[in-house]
């Protein structure tokens, strides 16, 4: 039984792991023959497993038999980030000033507009508090939504949106805006839409994705004590 119950186990991840990348490497090549924002594979892909979650009733701890191992493979790739950051550490320290002047800006708007949106819309003060740290990683986010009394598990749904809208959104404003500094798409993207941005950085560039992947976890380190400041002083 013992062994029987250790290859179902086993089944289940193969299958899991197998076709998220299936599905992964399907929508990666859809993306190259149709290359708009909204056919990101991060972004198709995520949705289409949740629709199959959902339509086939498959329990979310059932997927993660096998999810836990793409999701351990999350560190080794945030990691590998230093790699193009140090082969662009020149026009980093050169543009140091802006870039902080950037995310700060960037920051501090993000936390204003989600504050009056849904104070204009009415919502409960716990749901302001879980969506105000949607701009920083998730395992970031969720410990400073637990922090400020917001609700962890649906703060981590918040920045899974914010980091989609800016993924889809974001290169529209960056065609229309007429943006051609590497700088400021880095920033941008990097400081608003986290790690699903710099997926769709890498299209632009090493220097995008350099200033990018340090503007990412600069906002994480300045939204951790900005949070909390800004709960203290308008709520």
């Amino acid at each position: 039984m013992l062994k029987r119950g250790r290859e179902n186990y086993l089944l289940i991840e193969l299958i899991v792991v197998l076709g998220t990348i299936g599905l992964f490497v399907l929508f990666t090549k859809l993306y190259q023959r149709f290359p708009h924002p909204i056919m990101i594979p991060l972004v198709t892909t995520t949705i289409v497993s949740a629709v199959i979650l959902v339509v086939f009733q498959i329990p979310y701890s059932t997927y993660m038999v096998g999810g836990e191992w793409l999701q351990k493979m999350l560190g080794p790739a945030v990691v590998a980030l230093a790699y193009p950051l140090y082969n662009q550490r020149a026009i980093i320290m050169k543009y140091k000033y802006s870039i902080l002047s950037g995310i700060m800006l960037a920051m501090v708007t993000g936390l204003l507009t989600i504050f009056i949106m849904l104070k204009w819309i009415g919502v409960k003060e716990s749901w302001m508090l879980t969506a105000l740290p949607k701009s920083l990683t998730t395992p970031v986010g969720m410990q400073v939504s637990e922090t400020i009394g917001g609700i962890p598990p649906l703060t981590a749904v918040f920045v899974m949106i914010a980091g989609f809208v800016g993924a889809i959104v974001g290169p529209l404003v960056i065609k229309y805006g007429k943006i051609d500094s590497a700088v400021s798409r880095g920033v941008a993207i990097g400081s608003a839409s986290h790690g699903v941005g710099l997926v769709k950085l890498r299209e632009y560039g090493e220097q995008e994705l350099s200033v990018g992947s340090l503007s990412m976890g600069l906002t994480a380190i300045i939204g951790a004590f900005l949070c909390p400041l800004f709960v203290y002083l308008f709520m």
